[in-house]
């Protein structure tokens, strides 16, 4: 398990991989862990990373789909974290802390792309 502390602006978001299950979850202080699905997601921010879902009514289940198969293509845990924190990166997030295997958190470096 790796998990993962990301800000944009005041918002903090906890990205959580296990295997091929990936986990999210926002606030600072509690809330539950909740799939992709359990997201509110931006058709606007969709459409600029797949433009052919533009004029789709079920866009958020495509992309629901897009999503788990790329996860599932990517070998390990920490890949998988790397992909996130890229992804996210584009839209302001900043990556702040690494926590693997449920040890003490560490402070991530950007430009190692890892801890």
């Amino acid at each position: 398990m790796i998990g993962v502390i990301m800000k944009l602006g005041s918002e903090i978001v906890e990205v959580r991989v296990q295997g091929n299950q990936v986990l999210f979850r926002t606030g600072q202080f509690g809330g539950a862990f909740t799939t992709l699905a359990g997201l509110k997601l931006s058709k606007a921010g969709v459409v600029k990373e797949f433009p052919d879902l533009e004029d789709k009514e079920n866009w958020k289940e495509i992309t629901i789909k897009r999503f788990k198969e790329k996860i599932k293509n990517i070998n390990n845990e920490m890949d998988k974290i790397k992909y996130i924190v890229d992804d996210l990166s584009k839209f302001g997030y900043v990556p702040l802390y690494l926590n693997q295997q449920g040890h003490r958190i560490k402070k991530y470096d950007m430009a190692k792309q890892s801890v």
